[in-house]
């Protein structure tokens, strides 16, 4: 897939110049695909072609399954058009949510707030901010998207331990190809999107980042947005459509090669998850899971000196599970610690009655994700599938030795 849509860009980018041989504009081509309705009709053909991800290799064909394929979709429809349509104009940036509880991609984190913007290498902005109590803030400048076949590659990042702020909490940031002497964040002439991470340790207590973005214009110069186009509306629903089709087929692939480790947590590659998008200072350990009604899956881990930790659950399609309304996730806050310092998750359809239950919220089977923030070290978690007779048996043993080694 990802060669298929690099072949359709460079397909585009060939028959682009040769009509500028021609002397036919990108602008009239625009004006032509959307007066004939051309570019309604490759939308439609590409959203429709989308649709191959929910019959990819592997992935579960069971109704429920493919229905939460089909809501993904659609999700990922919504993120498009906000991203590429609403908030496209790289001259007057607006920094929203596009993933969030009800719009999920890529394994997204239950603990993080995300934001986005449309930027580019040709202007120079502004993000002024208050730091408030978040407990991580991170800004990174990216090229390109899941549509083009390429990922996102970071092409700079930033974060707030790192940002010189005034005794208010108040501190401004620099976006711009050209190096600045504090709080600089580089970007490259192709970047074109910006990533906000606010990573909460505790939700209901911590107050995310104020946050605004503003590009930083010449004296007299107009800083609102451009007159909508037809090339901003052709080019708008190109990429909302390859956004669809490339993610989804993209974490389609990662969901069947996680099924070779299915229940186990290996180490996922850290250059692949930066070039897809993945924070440069995380060491991610994605795989599958897929449990039989009375089975639990048990994970064992002494979390290592970090910024933050967290262990999350998601469906097939990589979205996270609904963490508004379960506990599908734990992190370095809210879990509980045995005295040795060690995690002890427990994945279960039902209360086993323990500490750290990961609900399945009625999935059988899905993806996992463990991550450590700037950790000092990357312990391997254990795990090992059980019966819930089985894991009391067990926790029972282990608190006999608990005593036996204090007494």
């Amino acid at each position: 897939m990802k060669l298929a849509i690099r072949l359709l860009n460079r397909f585009r980018q060939i028959t682009l110049w040769w009509r500028q041989l021609r002397g036919i504009s990108a602008a009239s081509v625009a004006e032509q695909r959307i007066l004939s309705g051309q570019s309604w009709e490759d939308f439609c053909d590409t959203l429709k072609a989308a649709g191959a991800a929910l019959s990819f290799p592997g992935t579960p064909q069971d109704a429920f399954n493919q229905a939460e394929g089909y809501r993904y979709l659609t999700r990922l429809t919504r993120a498009g058009l906000m991203a590429f349509l609403e908030h496209a104009d790289p001259k007057a940036p607006v920094l929203h949510r596009v993933v969030h509880e009800t719009v999920k991609m890529g394994a997204d984190n239950p603990d993080n707030f995300y934001q986005t913007a449309c930027i580019s290498g040709a202007y120079d902005y502004r993000i002024r901010g208050r730091r408030n109590s978040v407990k991580y803030l991170g800004f990174g400048t990216q090229i390109g998207h899941y549509g083009q076949g390429g990922g996102m590659p970071p092409s700079g990042y930033l974060e707030a331990s790192l940002l010189e702020i005034d005794a208010d909490g108040n501190f401004d940031i620099i976006v711009s190809c050209r190096p600045h002497p504090k709080n600089w964040l580089p970007m490259h002439a192709d970047s074109g999107n910006l990533i906000v991470r606010q990573t909460f340790l505790d939700r209901e207590r911590e107050i995310p980042a104020e946050l605004h973005i503003e590009r930083i214009c010449a004296d007299g110069e107009h800083s609102g947005p451009s007159p909508l186009t037809p090339q901003q509306v052709d080019a708008g629903l190109k990429s909302t459509s390859t956004l669809v089709a490339g993610a989804a087929l993209l974490f389609a692939k990662w969901a069947r090669d996680f099924q070779q480790h299915s229940n186990q947590l290996p180490q996922f590659d850290p250059a692949t998850s930066t070039a897809a998008g993945g924070d440069p200072n995380i060491i991610y350990y994605h795989s599958h899971w897929a449990l039989a009604p009375d089975q639990v899956l048990l994970i064992e881990v002494t979390p290592p000196p970090c910024e933050h930790w967290n262990f999350q659950l998601n469906n097939y399609w990589m979205e996270s599970l609904d963490y508004t309304h379960y506990r599908i996730h734990t992190n370095k806050h809210l879990a509980h610690y045995e005295t040795d310092g060690s995690v002890r998750i427990v994945v279960a359809h039902q209360d086993p009655g323990l500490p750290n239950w990961i609900n399945t919220t009625g999935h059988e089977s899905g993806t996992m994700c463990f991550r450590w923030i700037r950790a000092q070290h990357h312990p391997q978690p254990r795990t090992q599938v059980l019966s819930l007779h089985q894991l009391h048996a067990l926790t029972q043993q282990q608190k006999q030795q608990q005593k036996t080694t204090t007494a």
